[in-house]
């Protein structure tokens, strides 16, 4: 049976107001809860983020009383969904606990998408920060080990490998290189629109997780830890946002937006194996559903289009939840040693083709010049340990020393940098204890 969006019945605007009963419900139990139930929960947290704020700035440029009359109504709505989602998250689940759920969504949720992205480019795109994010998980996986005493795969529960990504010290450049080129919103399918919005959400409420609770620890080290790791976030926001269509009006934003939450609650709600969550995503995509309705009709109303034109007439699935490891350890193998270019050309290129001009070299001269946090993070594990934490295939743990050395730029490296040759050496040398305490 085929779900078409725009002719589905959601429910009435009218009965959408909660009780605070409803709004705040009880947290999910830490202990048991499928790993991918947490990814679900905190990704559509940023979805309801990103929607709430799209509709403050449309409200904020917006001359037309009566649309500004239903964008607070349904913006309203958007913040007692948000507030129900986010507080699904237990109090006893740690920041840095939290933080892992956050990077196995941001893998595994980036890996589906480039895997299910009809346009090439921005595959391309995708696979370049999923690297980024894949490094990030490796080394908060560290610091909840040594700070929480937490096995990482607790959270990740098998399903996302722990190894080393593309250095993060070397994801550092002048947010002027991230910007990409956008796709032409006439040509390019819904599907690729919702990708980019579904994994913009992702990764902004990713870095906003991260200013916001990082200064929670008091270590200076993982602090700053946090700080570096908000940095790359805000570039990879940059980089997704700058995929969409600026030409796209308000009111096509406006009913996107509204079609990426129908696609992710739908998605949701089809996937999830817990009773109670279920039974939310079930709720919310109908309320999504008259948002939708009322935006599909805002289209008719002030831009004479049929929203088919836009979003097409059946549900795309943007956030299917499932090991990616066959294709993340494929991307990693090919592309750690993947560049931004600085040309004008908005594309990629490779570190032995960078020259010492290139631009980036500078900005990474300055933020490492003490040293990178993420690199500390990998000495003061070895100090700890021995080593660091791998959680992975024997195979992809053997390549590891290789993984680094292709990874890191040989021009710029933070003074405090893991070298190929050391990592080789804490493998060899890793204590017994804790490789069967991890593994």
């Amino acid at each position: 049976m085929t779900f078409n969006p725009l002719k589905e019945k959601g429910i009435a605007l009218e009965k959408q107001i909660r009780t605070w009963h409803d709004i705040v419900k009880r947290p999910f139990n830490k202990s048991d809860i499928d790993c991918y139930s947490r990814t679900r929960q905190i990704l559509m947290n940023g979805i309801e983020v990103e929607a709430w704020n799209f509709k403050h700035n449309f409200a904020r440029n917006c001359y037309e009383q009566d649309v500004r009359k239903i964008i607070a109504q349904t913006r309203r709505i958007e913040d007692m969904q948000q507030t129900t989602v986010n507080w699904l998250t237990p109090y006893d689940q740690s920041v840095l606990e939290t933080t892992l759920g956050y990077e196995q969504v941001a893998v595994d949720l980036t890996a589906w998408l480039a895997q299910n992205e009809p346009d090439d480019y921005v595959k391309e795109t995708f696979d370049f920060g999923l690297l980024e994010d894949f490094d990030h998980l490796y080394r908060y996986s560290q610091w909840a080990y040594m700070v929480d005493g937490v096995n990482p795969d607790k959270i990740l529960q098998g399903m996302t490998d722990v190894v080393i990504g593309r250095p993060t010290q070397n994801h550092h450049n002048e947010n002027y290189t991230r910007l990409r080129k956008h796709y032409d919103k006439t040509t390019a399918s819904p599907q690729t629109k919702v990708n980019i919005l579904t994994l913009l959400s992702g990764e902004q409420q990713t870095h906003n997780f991260y200013a916001e609770h990082g200064m929670m620890y008091g270590s200076d080290s993982l602090r700053k830890t946090f700080a570096e790791v908000c940095d790359v976030e805000e570039e990879h926001v940059t980089m997704y946002e700058s995929l969409i269509d600026p030409r796209e009006t308000p009111y096509e934003k406006l009913l996107l937006h509204e079609f990426t939450e129908v696609c992710t609650y739908y998605n949701c709600m089809k996937d999830e194996v817990n009773p109670k969550l279920k039974m939310i995503w079930e709720e919310f995509l109908g309320f999504e559903l008259e948002h939708l309705r009322i935006a599909a009709e805002l289209i008719k109303t002030y831009e004479k289009r049929e929203p088919e034109e836009i979003i097409g007439e059946k549900i795309i699935e943007p956030c299917h939840f499932e090991s990616q490891k066959t294709y993340v350890t494929k991307i990693l193998e090919a592309q750690i040693d993947k560049r931004l270019d600085a040309l004008d050309t908005m594309g990629y290129t490779t570190i032995d083709k960078l020259n010492s001009s290139w631009v980036n070299y500078d900005l990474q001269d300055v933020v490492n010049e003490e040293g990178s946090p993420t690199e500390k993070t990998l000495q003061l594990m070895a100090e700890c340990e021995g080593r660091h934490i791998v959680i992975a295939s024997e195979r992809l743990k053997a390549k590891e020393p290789e993984l680094l050395e292709n990874g890191l730029e040989p021009l710029a490296q933070a003074p405090d940098t893991l070298s190929p040759e050391k990592l080789e050496n804490m493998i060899e040398t890793a204590p017994e204890v804790l490789s069967k305490e991890i593994n």
